[in-house]
């Protein structure tokens, strides 16, 4: 078995207080054109379907946006505590992952639209931007490897 790690330290204060606090396992078969991928504890059960082709399941690029934003969420709601504010409960991130390639090589792009109703533009900013410069572990794995756009709507 071959095993290529690599680390993005610059992301976290230290490896010796890194505490892992979940782990994902999932099994993948067929890839993205009638693929199927579960869950070992059967909470995700998803169908593949390439996009612009017909079928009923979802794809990669759909995943990573709902977990992108989800994340980018939780962790804005983190980063408001800390400034001793409220996240509003109808905070809102559109996600947009585009599937790109250069010939032969393939990559992804993408577009945080962060809604934050009710706080000042300055306010939601500086959430915003603590959040993806250092809180949302989304941002902190894609950083320096894909073009990421965050927009405060």
């Amino acid at each position: 078995m071959t095993t290529h790690q690599e680390t993005n330290a610059g992301a976290r204060s230290s490896q010796d207080d890194m505490k892992v606090r979940y782990t994902a396992k999932t099994h993948t078969s067929g890839g993205r054109r009638g693929g199927v991928a579960r869950s070992d504890d059967g909470r995700l059960d998803v169908n593949f379907s390439a996009p612009g082709v017909p079928g009923t399941g979802t794809n990669p690029e759909q995943l990573f946006a709902a977990g992108w934003s989800a994340c980018f969420i939780s962790a804005m709601g983190l980063v408001a505590n800390k400034m001793k504010l409220q996240l509003p409960a109808d905070a809102a991130v559109d996600a947009e992952i585009d599937l790109c390639n250069s010939g032969d090589v393939y990559f992804l792009r993408a577009r945080l639209n962060v809604s934050l109703p009710g706080l000042e533009r300055e306010v939601a900013q500086a959430i915003v931007d603590a959040t993806h410069d250092v809180t949302c572990a989304y941002s902190n794995a894609t950083r320096g490897n894909i073009d990421v756009t965050v927009n405060v709507v």
